[in-house]
């Protein structure tokens, strides 16, 4: 759930209620506005402050204010001219419709893009780099976009499995040298959620690829990675954005597995494809044997 969400339930006193409006009405414009101020402000204590940082789950009032104001710079970059829910109306002609999904598309990635950060990046690689099995665990139309992944991380030497058929025993016959990836929009999933005490208990390392704010995934993931986060559950034309962005992260993941041993990687895919594939074509753009020429 956002922070901005939470801060809507109906978990506050008057005076609390009275802080929370003021927030949502100056947003940025508290970054550099005091606990004293703020109190001033609003007529109300500044204990006041800390005690909603408490209910919301933060240690203190800077910790709380840093995360709203993170929150709030995300949601108001990036999707300035493209609606994730619906890229396109009923008047659009067919070309216009193409550039929209592209414009989307786009988009998508950059602020997928702005989501990541190297330590997060540093550590799911080295997970993935150091299990023995990799296991994908998530709903089954998100596995159909992990098999290109799957396909990807085969043709390096990495075991990666799709549990899909039986993820319950997938998940109980884990082991600490496997690495789990779960991947859940909203984190919430039923079927998701109730594998995750089991992963737990056989420490299985998580790698959760989920939207932005506190979900239940979160709370046992090891390693986060940000799904962008524009898309409604239900009204919206489709999930174009978020199966844009797992699909980023996921080819972001292959290749940074891939650039931890570059050469060898690619010397072992390239001489097992040129083993096994043997498909031809007339362009000289595909054509294997022209490609010094092209240079």
């Amino acid at each position: 759930m956002l922070l901005t969400e939470k801060m809507k339930e109906d978990i506050f006193s008057p005076s609390e209620r009275d802080i929370i409006e003021y927030l949502f009405k100056q947003r940025e414009n508290i970054k550099d506005k005091t606990t004293k101020q703020i109190s001033e402000e609003t007529y109300t204590h500044p204990s006041t402050l800390i005690r909603i940082a408490k209910k919301l789950g933060y240690s203190g009032w800077v910790e709380l204010k840093n995360s709203f104001l993170a929150e709030i710079e995300y949601l108001n970059s990036h999707f300035s001219s493209i609606d994730a829910n619906y890229p396109f109306d009923e008047r659009d002609s067919l070309m216009t419709v193409a550039n929209k999904m592209a414009l989307l598309n786009q988009t998508t990635i950059s602020d997928t893009l702005s989501l990541l950060n190297y330590d997060d990046l540093q550590m799911a690689t080295n997970m993935l780099d150091q299990a023995s099995h990799i296991k994908v665990f998530s709903v089954s139309h998100n596995l159909l976009i992990c098999h290109d992944f799957k396909l990807n991380m085969n043709r390096i030497g990495k075991h990666v499995t799709l549990c899909e058929v039986d993820p319950q025993f997938d998940a109980v016959n884990s082991t600490s040298d496997t690495c789990a990836i779960v991947i859940s929009y909203t984190g919430e999933s039923r079927n998701i959620v109730g594998l995750l005490p089991f992963l737990k208990k056989r420490k299985v390392p998580v790698i959760a690829l989920t939207s932005i704010g506190e979900n239940t995934l979160t709370k046992y993931a090891d390693c986060i990675l940000r799904i962008t986060t524009r898309e409604r559950l239900y009204s919206k034309i489709g999930s174009f954005s978020s199966n844009d962005s797992i699909c980023f992260l996921l080819d972001v993941l292959y290749a940074s597995v891939f650039s931890k041993d570059y050469k060898n990687n690619l010397e072992f895919k390239t001489n097992i494809s040129q083993y096994f594939d043997h498909r031809k074509s007339s362009n000289i753009v595909m054509q294997e044997d022209n490609q010094e020429m092209l240079k």
